[in-house]
């Protein structure tokens, strides 16, 4: 045989060709079938250059047999060996998927999965290297990704194999060869060599571990760690340059500690890099926080710190190691040994086949974490994690659950969901309603079995067994609620956030439970918790802080200081994630931005995202869908702005620039105008303005009244606006542009809220949402109004989208649903189904969180950041530590 293509039905010794499947500077690869097995194989067929040269020939077979021995999920299975009629070739297992190198070509990893896939290369290197097999040309042509997510090492130790064939080719993009140079031979594919490969010296395991570091490096940045115009320059690169920072060529969220491990694996020197590839496998599990023999580990790396000093990369390798195999042990002892007086940081695991958790809170005994987190099913469920145990545990039917609180006593949780408070036992049990609510804005349970919970006329009061409710806190002038309540040390006083609409008018408040009065202690945004002996922590700037307080004065005594930075803000009304025990463990998610504009098809496919991340409140696509006006809101989500996103280029035009509140945009039918919402005139309440939808003509005041109110839809005649007033419950109400511009209410109740109305396409009927059966639901009414209506949701729903013949809404766990309807004679709407299981970002009070275009066909969604741009839970043991420093 010679090196051309072998023809489909070939048999090789007892493997029977059936298709050629690819090519490389190694030969043919073909799909055979193996006859005696009766099993699908590859087949690859060396070229004549290795089989026609028995000293290369037997080095090849001693690598195969060594290859073959390891037997590692990661690595690719060699079966046999064997020569046919004077060609040789390889047998191994038949994968399905694509190398690494197609993968990069079509798709731009987000940081999470690039972990993931780097540390099972990392884990195949480290099984090679413990039998002393290396790699020697680690690239991503040499690594396959399976259509399952497996990762597979191919091509071990057959770099030293191929010769330079076509001295023409730049060697930068040609497949493995040897480079000659003096004193040496430079082995391996120019751009993925070590600098001691580039410069012909001995070479070890570590040469894998810097082509590895090449590797991770271009999967988080999309481009070449080390690429030139010529050969020449690439090597000069390796051996004197840095790559450039992430920061210079992506706008990725990339964390420090994931860059550190990248840095560390670059090292020009090998004693300067991780000193084996279990090292850097274990530093990658601990930022992805999972591992094989803890799923608690340690992060070790300083947040907020960028490239940090070589010194400190070969510290954080090593303690990465040392600690992370011991981290339940670590739990164990410092529980026991709290005056030990030494700071631990450590990353919790996401439980399996679940999203990356949210909302962490620490039970006030520090042996236990409740966080929220969506199971393998989609269910959004409380979890309950025992620190020194190797998994969480979800409680049954805890569904729809939201911002968990514990009892002082560390035994139960309260939650929230479907408008109820509910309690649970934290062992798992049925959960138990407690009260209606009106909304999920945080709780508090002391030691006497008093509840607190926010509310819209103040914190109200219930028994942990359930009852009626009581008024405990008396809304002061502007103020809008009072949320985020947390008991103080006596059980009797309790620290909360008054929300407003300016920004200047929101404080942390200290109450009591004997008097509605209460006294401001500090200008804030957002939730508050008490740690014992004396430090009151809250978020600033995005920044958590310990702020020395006195509880028995009620009184500051010092100035804020500075506890961990980017505190993730998981949903609305300034619910950012962190929380404190009452005996020095602290627990927090970090994460900012957190949301992300994606188109979605109706198959729940992601097709594309618009722009960079950011904190993103609203969504609403303009007439002709080239553009979208959408909200931002600031860094401790104080207040939003309006901008409009060129979808075809992803830039944002700022449009309000007024530093209160600006938000809900509805689009005028012609794309002229936006008509929003402002809490600019400091009465209070938003009013509704417009404004030009190129942001060139002044923002005008449409409607003005002693009432909130939030657009919702414009007529296609453009002579109406619907709105939702609120005052005691929500209304809809209908704007008439022409003449006066007289506002009326179109659909209102004494015992129960309507709001977010829109019109039909044919303007003869609007939907919306009632809260009339106990929870929302997606409604439907003639217009003019008949008193004849049609429920369209069936399991709660909100935001709902006329598109087409189809209703389109959210309901209260996130799932995107769609009810075909019919508009004859009479209405009729079909079963809701399923589009999509989203990602959606639903903030109280921020309208709309996603678009749908006109056909229905795609959906623009406020998307939370992928996983991947969130750090895992945060917890650190004797936190006050680091404020000593």
């Amino acid at each position: 045989m010679t090196d051309s293509t072998i023809e489909v039905g070939t048999t090789l010794s007892h493997y029977r060709i059936t298709a050629k499947i690819g090519e490389g500077g190694m030969g043919e690869v073909y799909r055979a079938r193996d006859i005696q097995l009766n099993r699908d194989v590859a087949v690859k067929v060396l070229p004549s250059a290795v089989s026609g040269n028995s000293d290369r020939l037997r080095r090849f077979e001693l690598e195969a047999q060594s290859t073959s021995d390891l037997n590692h999920p990661n690595i690719l299975t060699i079966y046999d060996i064997g020569t046919h009629n004077g060609t040789s070739f390889i047998v191994s297992e038949l994968l399905e998927g694509e190398t690494l190198r197609d993968h990069l070509q079509t798709t731009v990893l987000a940081p999470r999965r690039a972990t993931e896939y780097a540390v099972q290369i990392a884990r195949g290197l480290a099984a090679a290297h413990e039998r002393g097999v290396v790699h020697r040309d680690l690239k991503p042509d040499n690594i396959f990704i399976t259509t399952d997510g497996r990762v597979k090492i191919l091509d071990f130790g057959l770099a030293k194999l191929v010769e330079p064939t076509d001295q023409s080719e730049t060697p930068t993009n040609v497949p493995t060869r040897k480079v000659g140079t003096e004193p040496g031979a430079v082995m391996g594919t120019v751009g993925y060599m070590s600098p001691e490969q580039a410069a012909g010296r001995r070479v070890d395991h570590r040469a894998d571990i810097f082509s590895f570091g090449a590797v991770l490096y271009e999967m988080l940045s999309g481009v070449r760690a080390f690429h030139g115009d010529t050969a020449i320059e690439t090597l000069n690169a390796i051996l004197k340059e840095d790559p450039q920072e992430f920061s210079a060529i992506t706008t990725r969220v990339i964390s420090p500690a994931l860059e550190s491990v990248v840095w560390h694996c670059l090292e020009k020197k090998p004693e300067r890099r991780f000193q084996s590839a279990s090292d850097a496998a274990f530093a990658l599990e601990a930022l992805s926080g999972r591992s094989n023999s803890s799923s608690a580990t340690v992060i070790s790396s300083t947040p907020g710190v960028g490239r940090i000093s070589r010194e400190r990369l070969i510290w954080i390798g090593i303690s990465s190691l040392l600690l992370l195999s011991t981290a339940a042990l670590a739990f164990s002892y410092f529980f026991r040994h709290e005056k030990s007086g030494r700071l631990v940081r450590l990353a919790l695991a996401t439980p399996e086949k679940a999203s990356l958790p949210g909302r962490v809170e620490v039970s006030p005994d520090g042996l236990r974490v409740a966080f929220i987190a969506t199971n393998s099913e989609g269910k959004r469920l409380l979890w309950v994690r025992q620190l020194d145990a190797p998994i969480a545990q979800q409680l049954a039917g805890t569904e729809g659950a939201s911002s968990p609180f514990w009892s002082a006593d560390s035994r139960s949780l309260g939650y929230f969901a479907s408008g109820k408070l509910y309690r649970v036992e934290a062992g798992g049990g049925r959960p138990q309603v407690l009260c209606d609510v009106e909304e999920f804005s945080g709780g508090a349970w002391n030691a006497d079995g008093t509840i607190l919970v926010g509310g819209h006329d103040g914190l109200l009061r219930v028994s942990a067994q359930g009852g009626a409710t009581t008024l405990v806190t008396k809304i002061a002038p502007k103020e809008e609620a009072h949320r985020w309540p947390y008991f103080l040390p006596d059980g009797r006083h309790f620290v909360f956030l008054a929300d407003a609409e300016r920004t200047e008018d929101h404080h942390l408040r200290v109450g009591s439970l004997d008097s509605p009065e209460s006294q401001i202690l500090i200008s804030a945004v957002t939730r508050v918790a008490y740690a014992p002996p004396g430090y009151l922590l809250y978020v600033s700037q995005g920044a958590l802080v310990a702020h020395p307080f006195d509880s028995s004065t009620l009184k500051f005594t010092g100035n804020p200081i500075p506890v961990a930075e980017h505190i993730a803000q998981l949903g609305g009304n300034h619910e950012f994630d962190f929380s404190v025990s009452d005996n020095g463990v602290l627990a927090y998610q970090s994460g900012n931005p957190n949301s992300q504009l994606t188109w979605f098809d109706r198959e729940g496919k992601k097709l594309s995202t618009v722009g960079d991340p950011g904190n993103y409140s609203t969504i609403a696509l303009s007439p002709d869908e080239h553009r979208a006006a959408v909200g931002l809101l600031d860094v401790d989500g104080r207040a939003s702005d309006l901008w409009v996103s060129d979808l075809t280029r992803g830039n944002l035009t700022r449009l309000t620039f007024d530093p209160q509140s600006d938000s809900d945009a509805v689009w005028s039918p012609d794309g002229n105008q936006i008509v929003f919402s402002s809490n600019r005139a400091g009465d209070g309440f938003t009013n509704l303005y417009t404004t030009s939808a190129g942001g060139a003509g002044q923002e005008q005041v449409i409607y003005k009244s002693e009432a909130t109110k939030f657009p919702t839809a414009w007529s296609r005649d453009g002579q109406s606006i619907l709105f939702e007033n609120w005052v005691d419950g929500a209304e809809v109400w209908v704007l008439n542009l022409s003449g006066e511009r007289q506002a009326k209410p179109l659909l209102q109740s004494n015992s129960f809220s309507q709001f977010q109305g829109v019109y039909s396409p044919d303007g003869h009927y609007i939907a919306y949402v009632s809260t009339e059966s106990g929870r929302p639901e997606v409604f439907v009414q003639t217009l003019p109004l008949s008193g004849n209506k049609w429920q369209v949701s069936t399991a709660g729903g909100v935001f709902p989208r006329w598109r087409g013949k189809e209703i389109i809404y959210v309901t209260e766990d996130g799932k995107l649903m769609a009810a075909e309807t019919k508009t004859g004679g009479t209405f009729e709407s079909g079963v809701p189904r399923q589009l999509l299981q989203t990602s959606i970002k639903m903030l109280a009070g921020a309208g709309y969180p996603y678009s749908a275009s006109s056909d229905g066909a795609r959906f623009l969604v406020n998307a939370r950041v992928e996983a991947t741009n969130l750090a895992p839970m945060t917890v650190v043991l004797n936190w006050q530590e680091d404020l000593k420093k």
